[in-house]
Protein backbone atom coordinates (compact mmCIF):
# COMPACT_ATOMS: atom_id res chain seq x y z
CA UNK A 1 0.00 0.00 0.00
CA UNK A 2 1.72 3.28 -1.12
CA UNK A 3 2.11 5.78 1.65
CA UNK A 4 -0.28 8.55 1.84
CA UNK A 5 -0.70 9.89 5.57
CA UNK A 6 2.37 10.41 7.86
CA UNK A 7 2.94 11.25 11.38
CA UNK A 8 5.65 13.37 12.78
CA UNK A 9 6.84 13.29 16.15
CA UNK A 10 8.40 16.00 17.57
CA UNK A 11 7.77 19.48 16.45
CA UNK A 12 11.30 21.05 16.60
CA UNK A 13 13.16 21.96 14.16
CA UNK A 14 13.93 18.24 12.80
CA UNK A 15 10.45 17.00 13.17
CA UNK A 16 9.14 20.39 11.35
CA UNK A 17 11.68 20.12 8.63
CA UNK A 18 10.64 16.58 7.64
CA UNK A 19 6.91 17.46 7.44
CA UNK A 20 7.50 20.32 5.58
CA UNK A 21 9.32 18.16 2.56
CA UNK A 22 6.67 15.41 3.42
CA UNK A 23 3.97 17.81 2.48
CA UNK A 24 5.95 18.84 -0.19
CA UNK A 25 6.19 15.99 -1.84
CA UNK A 26 2.02 15.78 -1.81
CA UNK A 27 1.09 13.66 1.81
CA UNK A 28 -0.80 14.41 4.20
CA UNK A 29 1.17 15.21 7.43
CA UNK A 30 -0.29 14.98 11.25
CA UNK A 31 1.88 16.89 13.39
CA UNK A 32 2.54 15.59 16.99
CA UNK A 33 3.91 17.14 20.09
CA UNK A 34 2.85 17.16 23.64
CA UNK A 35 3.95 21.13 23.78
CA UNK A 36 0.83 23.16 22.50
CA UNK A 37 3.49 26.18 22.24
CA UNK A 38 5.83 24.07 20.61
CA UNK A 39 3.29 22.53 18.06
CA UNK A 40 2.70 26.03 17.32
CA UNK A 41 6.30 26.92 16.81
CA UNK A 42 6.40 23.94 14.74
CA UNK A 43 3.46 24.47 12.34
CA UNK A 44 4.81 27.93 11.84
CA UNK A 45 8.17 27.08 11.17
CA UNK A 46 6.80 24.85 8.50
CA UNK A 47 3.71 27.67 7.22
CA UNK A 48 6.86 30.09 6.60
CA UNK A 49 9.08 27.35 5.03
CA UNK A 50 6.41 26.78 1.88
CA UNK A 51 5.60 30.89 2.09
CA UNK A 52 9.69 31.54 1.05
CA UNK A 53 9.89 28.38 -1.91
CA UNK A 54 6.82 30.06 -3.06
CA UNK A 55 8.29 33.52 -2.67
CA UNK A 56 11.24 32.24 -4.65
CA UNK A 57 9.51 30.33 -7.44
CA UNK A 58 10.34 26.47 -6.17
CA UNK A 59 6.89 26.31 -5.14
CA UNK A 60 3.71 27.23 -7.52
CA UNK A 61 0.85 29.03 -5.17
CA UNK A 62 -1.49 26.07 -5.61
CA UNK A 63 0.80 23.49 -4.34
CA UNK A 64 1.78 25.53 -1.46
CA UNK A 65 -1.98 26.15 -0.55
CA UNK A 66 -2.54 22.32 -0.86
CA UNK A 67 0.40 21.91 1.50
CA UNK A 68 -0.59 23.90 4.06
CA UNK A 69 -4.13 22.44 3.95
CA UNK A 70 -2.90 18.92 4.35
CA UNK A 71 -1.01 19.68 7.75
CA UNK A 72 -3.11 18.70 10.76
CA UNK A 73 -1.80 18.80 14.47
CA UNK A 74 -1.95 16.85 17.64
CA UNK A 75 -0.99 16.75 21.49
CA UNK A 76 -1.38 13.30 21.87
CA UNK A 77 -0.28 11.05 18.89
CA UNK A 78 -2.38 8.27 20.28
CA UNK A 79 -5.28 10.18 18.80
CA UNK A 80 -4.07 9.39 15.62
CA UNK A 81 -5.75 8.02 12.55
CA UNK A 82 -5.47 6.06 9.37
CA UNK A 83 -1.21 6.55 9.67
CA UNK A 84 0.87 4.89 7.27
CA UNK A 85 3.85 5.74 7.90
CA UNK A 86 5.74 7.34 11.85
CA UNK A 87 8.43 9.27 11.92
CA UNK A 88 9.75 10.36 15.38
CA UNK A 89 12.00 13.07 15.88
CA UNK A 90 12.22 14.40 19.53
CA UNK A 91 15.11 14.33 21.48
CA UNK A 92 17.62 11.59 21.83
CA UNK A 93 16.39 9.85 24.98
CA UNK A 94 16.42 6.34 24.22
CA UNK A 95 13.45 5.52 27.11
CA UNK A 96 11.25 8.57 25.82
CA UNK A 97 11.74 7.07 22.37
CA UNK A 98 10.56 3.94 23.29
CA UNK A 99 7.54 5.05 25.03
CA UNK A 100 6.73 6.90 21.92
CA UNK A 101 7.27 4.16 19.86
CA UNK A 102 4.91 1.88 22.33
CA UNK A 103 2.11 4.76 21.19
CA UNK A 104 2.89 4.92 17.50
CA UNK A 105 2.99 0.49 17.70
CA UNK A 106 -0.65 0.98 18.23
CA UNK A 107 -2.09 4.10 15.54
CA UNK A 108 -0.04 2.73 12.99
CA UNK A 109 -2.08 0.38 10.50
CA UNK A 110 -0.81 -2.96 10.25
CA UNK A 111 2.07 -3.05 7.81
CA UNK A 112 2.53 0.36 8.17
CA UNK A 113 6.50 1.63 9.09
CA UNK A 114 7.69 3.06 12.12
CA UNK A 115 10.91 4.74 11.66
CA UNK A 116 13.15 6.95 14.02
CA UNK A 117 15.78 10.12 12.97
CA UNK A 118 17.92 9.09 15.66
CA UNK A 119 21.62 10.00 15.18
CA UNK A 120 22.63 6.90 17.43
CA UNK A 121 20.29 5.36 19.21
CA UNK A 122 20.27 1.42 18.07
CA UNK A 123 17.24 0.64 16.22
CA UNK A 124 17.57 -2.80 17.29
CA UNK A 125 16.36 -1.52 21.00
CA UNK A 126 13.76 1.18 20.06
CA UNK A 127 12.56 -1.77 17.80
CA UNK A 128 12.48 -4.43 20.48
CA UNK A 129 9.97 -1.80 21.94
CA UNK A 130 7.24 -2.90 19.56
CA UNK A 131 5.59 -5.47 18.16
CA UNK A 132 6.65 -5.36 15.00
CA UNK A 133 10.24 -4.94 14.91
CA UNK A 134 10.54 -6.23 11.23
CA UNK A 135 8.48 -2.94 10.56
CA UNK A 136 10.75 -0.46 12.16
CA UNK A 137 13.96 1.27 10.57
CA UNK A 138 16.28 4.44 11.23
CA UNK A 139 15.32 7.29 9.18
CA UNK A 140 18.27 9.86 9.98
CA UNK A 141 17.54 13.18 8.41
CA UNK A 142 20.04 15.91 7.89
CA UNK A 143 19.67 19.47 9.96
CA UNK A 144 18.45 21.67 8.29
CA UNK A 145 16.01 19.14 6.42
CA UNK A 146 14.73 20.76 3.43
CA UNK A 147 18.00 21.86 2.50
CA UNK A 148 20.50 18.90 3.11
CA UNK A 149 20.16 16.15 0.47
CA UNK A 150 20.60 12.97 2.35
CA UNK A 151 18.98 10.57 3.99
CA UNK A 152 20.85 7.49 6.19
CA UNK A 153 18.94 4.39 6.46
CA UNK A 154 19.60 1.96 9.01
CA UNK A 155 18.43 -1.62 9.15
CA UNK A 156 17.70 -2.86 12.49
CA UNK A 157 18.51 -6.75 13.18
CA UNK A 158 14.88 -7.53 12.38
CA UNK A 159 14.63 -4.55 9.66
CA UNK A 160 12.57 -6.17 6.41
CA UNK A 161 13.46 -5.72 3.04
CA UNK A 162 9.70 -4.57 2.30
CA UNK A 163 10.32 -1.93 5.49
CA UNK A 164 13.70 -0.85 3.43
CA UNK A 165 12.04 -0.79 0.30
CA UNK A 166 9.20 1.30 1.32
CA UNK A 167 11.41 3.80 3.34
CA UNK A 168 13.97 4.40 1.04
CA UNK A 169 10.80 5.03 -1.57
CA UNK A 170 9.41 7.49 0.75
CA UNK A 171 12.76 9.40 1.31
CA UNK A 172 12.81 9.54 -3.01
CA UNK A 173 9.52 11.35 -3.11
CA UNK A 174 10.89 13.80 -0.84
CA UNK A 175 13.33 14.68 -3.01
CA UNK A 176 16.59 13.05 -0.95
CA UNK A 177 19.25 10.83 -1.71
CA UNK A 178 19.68 7.34 0.28
CA UNK A 179 22.16 5.40 2.02
CA UNK A 180 21.78 2.52 3.98
CA UNK A 181 23.94 1.91 7.52
CA UNK A 182 23.99 -1.18 9.31
CA UNK A 183 22.99 -0.32 12.96
CA UNK A 184 25.90 0.02 14.68
CA UNK A 185 27.12 3.37 16.95
CA UNK A 186 26.81 6.05 15.28
CA UNK A 187 25.75 4.71 12.11
CA UNK A 188 27.67 6.50 8.49
CA UNK A 189 27.69 10.23 9.02
CA UNK A 190 28.23 10.73 12.56
CA UNK A 191 30.96 7.68 12.94
CA UNK A 192 32.91 9.67 10.55
CA UNK A 193 31.69 12.67 11.70
CA UNK A 194 32.34 12.98 15.49
CA UNK A 195 35.66 11.75 15.37
CA UNK A 196 36.43 14.56 13.20
CA UNK A 197 34.36 17.48 15.52
CA UNK A 198 36.34 16.22 18.99
CA UNK A 199 39.77 16.02 17.32
CA UNK A 200 39.42 19.53 16.75
CA UNK A 201 38.68 19.76 20.46
CA UNK A 202 41.58 17.91 21.28
CA UNK A 203 43.82 20.11 19.10
CA UNK A 204 41.91 23.56 20.59
CA UNK A 205 42.71 22.35 23.73
CA UNK A 206 46.46 21.64 23.21
CA UNK A 207 47.10 24.76 21.80
CA UNK A 208 47.57 23.48 18.28
CA UNK A 209 45.80 26.20 16.63
CA UNK A 210 43.57 29.22 17.32
CA UNK A 211 39.87 28.54 16.66
CA UNK A 212 39.71 30.20 14.00
CA UNK A 213 43.20 28.83 12.54
CA UNK A 214 42.11 25.34 13.09
CA UNK A 215 38.24 26.73 11.09
CA UNK A 216 40.09 27.91 8.53
CA UNK A 217 42.31 25.12 7.98
CA UNK A 218 39.83 22.73 7.76
CA UNK A 219 38.38 25.15 5.35
CA UNK A 220 40.52 25.81 3.14
CA UNK A 221 42.30 23.14 3.53
CA UNK A 222 39.96 20.36 2.92
CA UNK A 223 37.12 22.58 0.87
CA UNK A 224 34.71 22.42 3.89
CA UNK A 225 32.23 24.59 3.81
CA UNK A 226 31.99 25.46 7.57
CA UNK A 227 35.17 24.48 9.83
CA UNK A 228 34.41 21.64 12.69
CA UNK A 229 34.66 24.05 15.61
CA UNK A 230 31.68 26.05 13.95
CA UNK A 231 29.91 23.33 12.73
CA UNK A 232 30.05 21.74 16.03
CA UNK A 233 28.71 24.87 17.68
CA UNK A 234 25.93 25.18 15.00
CA UNK A 235 24.93 21.20 15.82
CA UNK A 236 25.37 22.23 19.97
CA UNK A 237 28.40 21.08 21.77
CA UNK A 238 25.93 19.00 24.02
CA UNK A 239 24.65 16.87 21.34
CA UNK A 240 28.31 16.59 19.83
CA UNK A 241 29.32 15.35 23.19
CA UNK A 242 26.16 12.96 24.14
CA UNK A 243 27.13 11.13 20.67
CA UNK A 244 31.21 11.00 21.80
CA UNK A 245 29.95 9.14 24.75
CA UNK A 246 26.98 7.05 22.40
CA UNK A 247 30.41 6.20 20.17
CA UNK A 248 32.97 5.41 23.16
CA UNK A 249 30.42 3.15 24.84
CA UNK A 250 29.23 1.27 22.05
CA UNK A 251 32.35 1.32 20.17
CA UNK A 252 34.95 0.76 23.75
CA UNK A 253 37.80 2.10 21.88
CA UNK A 254 39.58 4.85 23.36
CA UNK A 255 40.29 6.54 20.53
CA UNK A 256 36.11 7.72 20.22
CA UNK A 257 36.74 9.50 24.26
CA UNK A 258 35.43 12.62 24.36
CA UNK A 259 37.70 15.47 24.74
CA UNK A 260 37.74 17.30 28.34
CA UNK A 261 37.34 20.67 26.40
CA UNK A 262 34.65 19.57 24.92
CA UNK A 263 32.79 18.17 28.44
CA UNK A 264 33.70 21.32 30.35
CA UNK A 265 32.11 24.06 27.64
CA UNK A 266 29.29 21.77 28.09
CA UNK A 267 29.21 21.66 31.99
CA UNK A 268 29.70 25.28 31.80
CA UNK A 269 26.35 25.75 29.57
CA UNK A 270 28.09 26.94 26.72
CA UNK A 271 26.36 24.58 24.08
CA UNK A 272 27.58 26.89 21.02
CA UNK A 273 25.05 28.63 18.92
CA UNK A 274 21.44 27.94 20.98
CA UNK A 275 22.92 29.42 23.85
CA UNK A 276 25.39 32.34 22.86
CA UNK A 277 28.28 30.88 23.44
CA UNK A 278 30.46 28.18 22.03
CA UNK A 279 33.82 28.27 20.18
CA UNK A 280 32.60 31.26 19.12
CA UNK A 281 30.14 33.74 20.55
CA UNK A 282 26.53 34.35 18.73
Amino acid sequence: MATEHIVVVGAGQMGAGIAQVALQAGLRVTLADVSKEGLAKGAERIRGGLKKLAEKGKLDEAKRAAAEANLSTLTDVKEAKDVDFAVEAVTENEDLKRRIFQDLDAVVRPGGILATNTSSIPITRIAASTKRPESVIGMHFMNPVPVMQLVELIRGAATSDETYATTRALAEKMGKTTVVSKDYPGFIVNRILIPMLNEACFALMEGLGSVEDIDTAMKLGTNQPMGPLQLADFIGLDTVLYIAEVLHKGLGDSKYRPSPLLRQYVDAGWYGKKSGRGFYKY
